[in-house]
């Protein structure tokens, strides 16, 4: 892979210095400690905050969705509206996430079982219930990545790339893929591996990852960037399900893009160009949220619309008995007793 003159050197692979992040306390003890890593950006994308090791190599796993549709886009893919949030989701499994992918397919010309992706039961707790009771089995269509397996084969498509190979890190469109990710997060892949659903993996740095987000947020309408926000913020449903966290986070902050990703990775940007990335060491996703929400907060977003992201309660004996809280250091509030 040739890398342009512009780009900064490839991230450092190395442990991650990670620091504490979050804090689940019971009983005003603190019972543990979720460590991790935080960067806010400014509006003109300096360093408000950072926590932890922001530059360390790290996998952005799905938080990388976005990116890669933005390439599949600047490649001729002629997607927008519910499919291309569907291209960047990593989607719930539910009816209308199998029957946007059918119709991707469908676009281009190709059966299902031209996916490469690994068979799966649906994402969704209650959607995979119903599948099992039905004696459905584990298919392409419904896991939690088809939306950009059908994506990726229909750019291949247009392309006149082969298809049976598109995962393939040599192959022209994985090729593509990663030009856009080093051109969005504006540094050097650091390594290539593979992701749970079989697509080329790109490790950056988590300060890259949130650099990527601000350029998707803040891009000219119209551009391949611009289509992907507007797409996922419009269709937040279809780029995650019913009930899913960032799905929500997208409703409560108006114009706020947000992806999650698997091993505890955030990623969300507000069309000014403030973003925020959050990588969680232990890859616990119960962290991810409330300190992604205390990291929007330092970004100056009001705390009263992230309310309900900003804790997540913990049960004793049927009742509430603490939270998981972001660290206060992250929060930056006034101090107050522990188990407030």
């Amino acid at each position: 892979m040739t890398y342009g003159s512009s780009l900064a050197a490839a991230p450092a692979i190395r442990e991650p210095l990670h620091a504490p992040v979050a804090h689940l306390v019971r009983g005003g003890v603190i019972e543990g400690i979720h460590y991790g890593s935080v960067v806010v950006l400014a509006a003109d994308g300096t360093v408000e905050l950072q926590i932890g090791d922001i530059e360390a190599a790290f996998y952005p796993r799905s938080a990388l969705k976005p990116v890669q549709a933005v390439a599949m886009l600047r490649a001729g893919l002629p997607l927008d509206g519910e499919l291309l949030s569907l291209t960047a989701a990593s989607h719930s499994g539910e009816e209308r996430h199998l029957a946007g992918t059918r119709r991707i397919l469908e676009l281009a010309g190709l059966p299902d079982d031209r996916l490469r992706n690994v068979p799966d039961l649906p994402f969704d707790p209650v959607v995979r219930e119903t599948w099992v009771r039905e004696g459905r089995l584990p298919s392409q269509l419904a896991q939690n990545c088809s939306g950009k397996h059908a994506a990726m084969l229909y750019t291949a498509h247009l392309n006149g790339w082969s298809l049976d190979d598109y995962l393939d890190p040599a192959h022209p469109l994985q090729q593509a893929i990663a030009e856009i990710v080093e051109d969005l997060t504006g540094q050097a892949i650091a390594q290539v591996t593979v992701d749970g659903c079989g697509a080329p993996l790109f490790s950056v740095s988590l300060h890259g990852l949130a650099r990527a987000a601000a350029r998707i947020t803040t891009a000219a309408p119209g551009t391949p960037e611009a289509r992907v926000a507007d797409a996922m913020r419009e269709h937040a449903e279809m780029a995650s399900g019913s009930g899913r966290d960032v799905a929500a986070l997208m409703r409560a902050v108006p114009g706020l893009l947000a992806k999650d990703g698997f091993e505890g990775v955030q990623v969300a940007a507000l069309p000014d160009g403030r973003a925020v990335a959050v990588k969680i060491a232990d890859g616990a996703d119960r962290a991810r949220v409330p300190v992604a929400a205390a990291a929007l907060a330092r970004a100056g977003v009001d705390p009263a619309a992230l309310a309900e992201f900003a804790g997540v309660p913990l049960l004793g004996g049927g009742a509430v008995v603490g939270h998981i809280r972001a660290v206060r250091a992250l929060e930056a509030l006034p101090a107050h007793d522990v188990c407030a």
